[in-house]
């Protein structure tokens, strides 16, 4: 007889998790449901500046609802898990719905933090009129609908959301300026020479740029008017985005009595202290560590797979490297590792291209390479992932690392996905095969549904070698 598993949550690491389940045959052993509280199939969140800039959520879905009853998952749509009975093996959801388990997963992801500052929040306890948090597609739907009619938005946060947020209110033609608390943009990636290109590019693009400004208050009585920052400077405001960073989603865990700490807190096994009950993606805390990034998210998926279909019974996970690939407002980002010196015997190279607005730093401990940072462009960013991922010892000249041939590519065949390693060829012969489309392609390969880095390439090779291509909706002929 099959168990019964269940999924609680519908984010990236859960369409993942289903994924690796259903390449080892999982329903053969379970039937399957999922509970996500959005009204939506899986999507890619990091691509959500798409939709704010007039894109649908159809623009970055990973799993249509259809995909769902195809592959013959439970799907619970718009739907909140409350708590679980551990004892009695129930979900309990919002509207009094109930359901049997036998093995349960939380994947609830992570929540946008609300600051405190002063005269943000309205008498009901949520940010007043024309202050928004970045988190969800619903998020961007009304910040979009908002934007209509405004002329200018602050947004506080310079990560990775922040600044897609601001690239996106920019393309709709507001004046738009990013409040960062660090003297740094994107600080917990970059070091600080790479912020200043980073920030360089991000004003060239038409966003202004405050780091080191903190907010003190929000102006305005109904609904925001600008906001005050603690040096004393008013940034005028219709509409305030919120990126202040994310805490991990753990309120139907609190509420089952499962152990947590910041995070689900989990073991090797991806499993909680509560028997049959596991933990993956931003909600899990593994090590006294939480993940925020693609890559270890992608491998939990992967162990905890192999451990519930028993297609590796030993598979266990002991933590990630942190790799970093993004396009950040138009700009190409790779971090990895260390990016600053630790110890006085470190040894750090910059190569800086000022004229192109690239640069590059490595970060070597004991002749590996423990870090790196690079801004501006992203061909080396796979060789660089390499040397990082396997501690080779570095060459004895340093800079053939930035030329080293990726391993593919020396076979004639490169990688062009990097988060799922699909080569080109693979790319081809799935466009020869019929795949015409991003969509199509994505679907078939898995090629742009992790950090989205390589679309622009996936693009290029359908337009190249489909008679018949359809790239944003537009068809093309080869």
């Amino acid at each position: 007889m099959k168990k019964r598993l269940v999924i609680i949550g519908n984010g990236m690491a859960a369409g993942r998790l289903l994924d690796e389940l259903l390449r080892r045959g999982a329903p053969e052993r379970f039937d399957i449901a999922v509970f996500g509280d959005e009204p939506h199939g899986c999507y890619n969140r990091i691509l959500l500046g798409r939709v704010l800039g007039g894109g649908s959520a159809d623009d970055i879905t990973l799993k249509t609802t259809a995909w769902y009853a195809e592959k013959g998952i439970d799907f619970h749509v718009g739907v909140r898990v409350c708590r679980l009975d551990t004892t009695a093996r129930v979900i309990h959801a919002a509207g009094g719905k109930t359901y049997q388990f036998d093995v349960a997963v939380f994947a609830t992801g992570s929540r946008a933090v609300v600051p405190p500052i002063e005269n943000l929040l309205g008498p009901d306890g949520a940010p007043k009129a024309g202050a928004f948090v970045y988190r969800t597609v619903a998020d961007c739907e009304r910040i979009r609908a908002e934007a209509k009619p405004a002329s200018s938005a602050v947004v506080l946060g310079g990560g990775l959301l922040g600044l897609e947020a601001a690239k996106g209110l920019c393309d709709l033609g507001l004046h738009v300026t990013v409040a960062h608390r660090a003297d740094t943009l994107m600080n917990l990636q970059v070091d600080r020479t790479g912020g200043m290109f980073l920030r360089q590019a991000v004003e060239q693009a038409g966003v202004f740029v405050r780091t080191g400004a903190e907010a003190a208050a929000v102006r305005g009585t109904d609904r925001i008017t600008g906001v005050a920052l603690k040096s004393g400077e008013i940034l005028p405001a219709d509409i305030l985005v919120l990126a202040c960073g994310v805490r991990p989603r753990v309120d139907a865990a609190e509420a089952s009595n499962v152990p947590v700490k910041t995070g689900i807190v989990v073991n090797d096994l991806l499993a909680t202290a509560v028997p049959g009950v596991f933990a993956v993606g931003e909600c899990a805390e593994h090590a006294g560590k939480v993940y925020g990034v693609v890559p270890p998210i992608w491998e939990q998926c992967g162990v905890l797979a192999d451990i519930l279909t028993g297609a590796n019974p030993m598979a266990r996970y002991r933590g990630s490297k942190l790799y970093t690939r993004l396009k950040v407002a138009g700009v190409e980002v790779a971090s990895m590792g260390a990016v600053d010196a630790t110890n006085d015997s470190d040894e750090v190279i910059q190569v800086i291209e000022d004229r192109r607005g690239i640069y590059r730093k490595l970060v070597i401990r004991d002749g590996k390479l423990a870090g790196a940072v690079v801004v501006g462009e992203s061909d080396s960013a796979p060789a660089l992932a390499r040397w990082f991922d396997r501690a080779d010892p570095l060459p004895p000249n340093r800079l053939d690392v930035f030329c080293s041939p990726d391993v593919s590519a020396a076979a004639g065949d490169p990688e062009i996905c990097n988060c799922h390693h699909v080569t080109e060829s693979a790319i081809v012969g799935a466009v020869r095969d019929g795949c015409t489309s991003l969509p199509q392609l994505s679907a078939a390969t898995r090629a742009g549904t992790g950090c989205g880095t390589c679309r622009g390439a996936l693009a290029r090779l359908i337009l190249k070698n489909s008679p018949k291509a359809v790239v944003n909706g537009t068809a093309a002929h080869a």
